[in-house]
């Protein structure tokens, strides 16, 4: 069984030869928004850090495994401006990509608590691929001749985020480049499918939250991702958040996993994580599903002010 998962695993990252290794996928989008919308950290009117990291198909040899360290800064009395930066690792068997972006947002705020946020990112992604992990059948392909050292890509995104009290709506393109991670001095430049680019990825974000009780809140969500060539990843989730303390949650992305969802407020500062992906696939098979953890700290100006920790 374990040399089957190896050919299994072969035959996904051929396919990522061809099409390259997209961004990676999250169970707690809802409280990773930075990462896919720059306009996210408008919303924020305290300094917040954030760390998550995500093993996905756990067992799985060369399976991915996902890091990430966001920070964000509100600036000014009204707090109508703010920067961010974030780290992202991504490896997925013999490749390892991290991604360097700052992000910056001006916010408009309009009647109410509502905030309509404009973001942009910048920074680069550093590629490394090292190709005698692999078990190849031709040692003479010429694909897998010369690894991939320190490959460096520009990257530069941007985010429209509108939020509430009680609900947010987000449209992004995270990184405008198609980027190309073969050096061309390594290729046939003739054969433009073995070429492997970074495709544009659209995301779309929505959710709100509904008063149950005093005691009890509802937060439905949902995130579209599309990717040229790729099928429409859906994500549907409900998140119950109760006593301002303890939430609770599962969600199904389409055709693909169901999760489970538990956090807990240590503090009003202080909100820990974890998911579980079941994948509702054949990869389950080989695999013991998928783990993610996630903390996240915001440092308030006026701690006394805040009476309940926002939900989103």
């Amino acid at each position: 069984m374990k040399h089957y998962s190896f050919l299994l695993l072969i035959a996904m990252i051929s396919v990522n030869v061809c099409f390259s290794q997209q961004d990676p996928q999250y169970t707690q989008y809802m409280y990773n928004t930075q990462v896919i919308n720059s306009g996210y950290i408008g919303s924020k009117t305290a300094l917040g850090f954030g760390v998550l990291y995500r093993t996905q198909w756990s067992g799985f040899e060369g399976a991915p495994n996902t890091g990430t360290i966001t920070f964000n800064l509100p600036l000014g009395v009204l707090k109508r401006n703010a920067i961010g930066f974030s780290v992202i690792n991504d490896e997925i068997g013999p490749s390892n990509e991290t991604s360097l972006t700052v992000d910056y947002a001006y916010s408009l705020l309009l009647s109410g608590n509502s905030r309509l946020s404009f973001g942009i990112k910048g920074g680069i992604s550093i590629l490394d691929v090292d190709y005698t992990k692999l078990n190849i059948y031709d040692q003479n392909d010429w694909q897998f001749a010369n690894n991939i050292d320190k490959k460096v890509q520009p990257q530069i995104g941007a985010g429209i985020y509108y939020n509430t009290d009680k609900m947010y709506v987000g449209l992004s393109i995270p990184n405008f480049f198609n980027s190309k991670h073969y050096n061309s001095d390594n290729i046939n430049n003739s054969n433009e499918d073995a070429i492997a680019i970074e495709r544009l990825h659209y995301f779309i974000i929505a959710g709100y939250v509904f008063d149950i009780s005093s005691d009890i809140k509802l937060k439905p969500a949902t995130m579209f991702k599309w990717v040229n060539g790729s099928p429409l990843q859906v994500d549907l989730s409900a998140n119950f958040l109760f006593n301002n303390k303890f939430t609770l949650g599962a969600s199904y992305r389409w055709d693909a996993a169901l999760s489970a969802m538990a956090g807990f407020h240590i503090s009003d500062q202080l909100f820990l994580g974890m998911g579980y992906d079941f994948q509702t696939t054949d990869i389950e098979e080989h695999s013991n599903g998928s783990y993610e953890f996630f903390l996240r700290f915001d440092v308030f100006n006026n701690p006394e002010r805040i009476l309940t920790p926002r939900f989103f």
